[in-house]
């Protein structure tokens, strides 16, 4: 029983990775509770430069042209981030495990099917409550590219995705 559907075509970026006999199960993007961290700063910058533009430290105009020049950096790097959030895909074939990561240098990282040993999923409650998970996968006490993903939605369905294609039987 299939729990999560398949897009039956992952996007090209993820597609040329993609073997010619292999078959996508799962692709999907990483929740979006990655980007917790960058909202974050993005308000806490604009927070505080709103404070500095209404107090004596921005009294002249290249004190506050620096505090917002400051916050544009900011938001800069936050777009790159969501950027980079929007190109990221964890994907599941029928012979292995893909994460595709980076906006300008690309990172694939693997682990095939029958080489994992070990997988687990844990949610923190703040996971519970958003609905992400991280994978922990090890392989025959080797270092893996893949061992550990952050921030997967919907981790029950996509553990139980795995396990049904580790043991087919």
């Amino acid at each position: 029983m299939r729990l999560v559907a398949s897009s039956n075509s992952a996007p090209a970026s993820v597609n040329r990775y993609l073997l010619p006999h292999e078959q996508d199960v799962v692709t999907i993007r990483r929740h979006p509770a990655v980007l917790i961290g960058p909202v974050g700063a993005v308000l806490g910058a604009l927070i505080a430069a709103g404070i500095l533009s209404n107090t004596s430290v921005a009294a002249n105009s290249a004190a506050l042209a620096i505090i917002w020049w400051l916050w544009l950096l900011v938001l800069v790097w936050f777009v790159w981030r969501v950027a980079e959030w929007s190109v990221d895909y964890f994907v599941i074939t029928s012979a292995r495990l893909l994460l595709t990561t980076g906006l300008i240098t690309r990172q694939v990282n693997m682990m095939p099917l029958g080489k994992v040993t070990d997988m687990r999923f844990e949610r923190t409650l703040l996971g519970r409550f958003l609905g992400y998970g991280t994978f922990v996968m090890e392989s025959a006490g080797q270092d893996q590219a893949l061992s550990k993903i952050n921030f997967i939605p919907y981790p029950e369905q996509l553990y139980l995705e795995v396990v049904g294609l580790i043991f087919k039987e």
